[in-house]
């Protein structure tokens, strides 16, 4: 648990706030300090050329074309206008003491109060066939992606290596484009890890019905480039001739210019309760490493959430301009649509949790079910069911039992 906590520097006309990290976290603080009367200066550095934009329709509307990428932008008419962009230069290092960011191209920028938002990059193979291989986490990434796509025939191989989310993902929207997906997944069921035994069970037949190949107990252990395709080899099983070939194989959060700053680095960046990992510099979003008090006890978890994100900034803005630490419960959540289905998840219940259906079945391709630990409700995860799992997010604000959770039943009013 975190037991270090930081004393909370407030705000005033006098600051300067630099964030490191042009992402959603990021940009969601500013947009929070201006609206609640913060009027110091913002300084915002990025690693990429781009203005924050929003990640979680570039596996999905941008990928099939619904969605045209300079729609993800995030700063747009109303937004804050009074920041400056350091964009395209990445930071290199962190003085915690002195409170400045140094620059991969030899500047520098000191701030009174620094926050790290620089998220995660997405877990690169080593192949044979190098950037040939594609990952899918930039708007650099999807336009490379649909670059190499624009070169194939529809009907297509692609070879989606790793069944998790992103995968599905990307999986269900070169499906809807035309392209023949395959899917290898190294697990028995894709989502095993994240969801546990019995959800995965009851979602293990979505790809099908969808029209993608999944195949699981898959160990890639190379992609060789050929004259005309890549080849995708499996060991014990037979390869995979492809013309595009996409990863989705995990995260890794970017700390590694921190090595070295004194802060704690554990998976992540360890933050207080207000965010902060050193007086005056904090961590949010999918890079920090918080203290979560679920219904069952506390545990330090780092979440790749998008409505986490939010929280992430809305906690840290309170906190830095009103010396207040945020005591009101945290409910995490998170979505994913892939092959015709949205899954949702309320809280943050471990794979091993037991798991109890309430509310719809396989054959309806709708239902809600409950994850608890040691008879006490730790989570709710729901399939095309958006409305029953809202109307169940009130049994994770109170510990509550599975016996009277089924009897109030919130998800049928």
């Amino acid at each position: 648990m975190v037991s270090n906590v930081q004393p909370i520097e407030r705000l005033d006309e006098s600051s300067h706030v630099v964030v490191v990290g042009a992402g959603l976290s990021g940009w969601r603080l500013v947009e929070a300090l201006r609206r609640d009367g913060y009027r110091g200066a913002v300084t915002v550095i990025g690693d990429e050329e781009h203005r924050p934009y929003d990640r979680p329709p570039l596996s999905k509307q941008v990928l099939t074309g619904v969605v045209d990428l300079h729609d993800t932008g995030l700063v747009r008419s109303g937004s804050p206008d009074d920041v400056t962009w350091r964009l395209g230069v990445a930071a290199v290092g962190l003085d915690i003491d002195r409170r400045e960011v140094r620059l991969a191209n030899g500047g520098s920028v000191a701030a009174t109060h620094v926050v790290i938002a620089t998220g995660t990059r997405a877990r690169r193979l080593t192949t044979s066939a190098g950037k040939r291989v594609h990952v899918l986490r930039t708007i650099d990434d999807v336009q490379g992606l649909n670059d190499d796509l624009a070169r194939v025939t529809p009907g297509s191989t692609i070879a989606i290596i790793g069944g998790g989310f992103i995968g599905a993902e990307v999986a269900s929207s070169l499906t809807k484009r035309g392209f023949r997906a395959v899917v290898l997944e190294m697990a028995p069921r894709p989502l095993l890890g994240v969801l546990g035994e019995h959800v995965s069970s009851w979602l293990f037949d979505l790809p099908a019905v969808a029209g993608v190949e999944l195949r699981t107990d898959q160990r890639v252990s190379d992609v060789e480039e050929g004259p005309d395709a890549l080849l995708v080899r499996i060991d014990g099983s037979p390869d995979v001739v492809a013309q595009v070939v996409v990863t989705g194989v995990g995260a890794i959060p970017n700390v590694e210019w921190l090595n070295g700053s004194g802060l704690a680095l554990e998976n992540g960046v360890v933050v207080d309760s207000a965010m902060q990992a050193a007086p005056g510099v904090a961590a949010i979003g999918d890079v920090a490493r918080f203290e979560w008090s679920g219904p069952v006890g506390s545990a330090l978890v780092r979440m790749e959430h998008w409505q986490v994100a939010n929280d992430h900034a809305t906690t840290l803005a309170r906190a830095w301009l009103t010396g207040e630490r945020d005591e009101a419960p945290f409910i995490p959540y998170f979505w994913s649509d892939q092959y015709g289905k949205k899954i949702q998840l309320l809280g943050h219940p471990e794979p091993n949790d037991d798991v109890t259906r309430v509310l719809g079945d396989d054959a309806s391709g709708r239902w809600l079910a409950l994850y608890h630990r040691n008879d006490v409700v730790t989570g709710i995860v729901a399939l095309s069911s958006p409305r029953a799992l809202m109307l169940a997010k009130v049994l994770l604000g109170t510990p509550t039992t599975v016996r009277e959770a089924i009897a109030r039943a919130p998800w049928s009013s």
